[in-house]
């Protein structure tokens, strides 16, 4: 595969998970808790991962290389539990914009732990991500807000767990086949999930049918797909163009609401959707430009 496919595959698990918020908003409409939901999410998921994994070729694996992709899938149940408190005391615009913060903290990961400095395109890159991100949020012209300092704090958390996320499934266990690392992954998620939120739904037998149509919805989009999608691309991009490309979650959510949802969304809300792609495109053109330096650098060197 071209690295501009690698790069797509990465961007379709960050849409995956903008589709979330509007199943979770109809899953709450219809009466579930918040423990219903995220368990139902969770659990499912990892069902239909294994699933699919007894349909593939058998890999066997170690002790260690299981207990580490185990492991790694706890910044990926931490980042629900962390996000769900932040909701607990700021607005979800507000809550969203906190979550967002992974586009720069994938960056800082990246020159941390690979030394490898950003660009003056991937700030300015990021830049534009966050501007437009306060402006999909409708942050700017809400009138009333609520503002805490621990929800604050769990926000920025769960952008520190959602790039942590990323940043490991890029690293850990590299051959590991993807759809046997993103179930045991995602496995190490719902052990999480299930200790933060227990599955008390699980012995209610009505509960259980009514919250499985969602569930099986945000176990797909939430918990299949993205882990699966990033163990492929993420080793290929990295980190640090890997979390920009996840920021097609927003744009996803502000189209599902108002496609799905009927919610009416405002003129700056489009505005910063746009202004999110374009920060995408221009993240991942000048990284399609430096690849192909790259290649032609090896081929030169190689034919020399």
């Amino acid at each position: 595969m071209k690295l501009w496919q690698y790069a797509l595959i990465v961007f379709l698990g960050g849409c995956s998970y903008g589709i979330l918020s509007t199943f979770v908003k109809l899953a709450y409409a219809a009466g579930f808790s918040v423990s219903a939901v995220t368990g139902g999410q969770y659990l499912f998921g990892a069902v239909l991962g294994w699933l699919v994994v007894l349909f593939t070729k058998k890999t066997k694996l170690t002790g260690i290389q299981i207990t580490k992709l185990l492991l790694s899938g706890i910044p990926f149940g931490l980042t629900g539990v962390f996000y769900y408190q932040a909701l607990q005391t700021l607005d979800a615009s507000l809550a969203i914009i906190f979550l967002f913060q992974f586009v720069w903290i994938g960056a800082l990961f990246e020159w941390v732990f690979h030394k490898k400095k950003p660009t003056t395109g991937k700030l300015l890159s990021i830049g534009l991500l966050l501007i437009g991100s306060v402006l999909a949020a409708n942050v700017v012209f809400q009138k009333e807000m609520t503002l805490s300092l621990a929800g604050c704090i769990w926000g920025l958390l769960a952008a520190f767990s959602f790039t942590t996320f990323i940043f490991l499934s890029s690293k850990v266990e590299r051959a590991t086949p993807p759809i046997l690392k993103s179930a045991l992954l995602t496995t190490g998620g719902v052990i999480v999930v299930f200790c933060a939120f227990p599955p008390t739904f699980l012995f209610d037998l009505d509960v259980l049918i009514g919250v499985a149509p969602y569930g099986l919805a945000l176990g797909i989009f939430g918990v299949v797909l993205p882990p699966l999608l990033f163990t492929i691309g993420m080793p290929h991009v990295g980190s640090g163009l890997g979390t920009i490309l996840t920021a097609s979650e927003l744009p996803v959510v502000i189209i599902m609401s108002s496609v799905v949802l009927g919610e009416v969304i405002a003129l700056p809300q489009w505005i910063g959707v746009i202004i999110i792609l374009i920060g995408i495109a221009s993240s991942n053109l000048r990284f399609k430009k430096s690849s192909n330096k790259s290649a032609a650098a090896v081929q030169e060197s190689a034919s020399g």
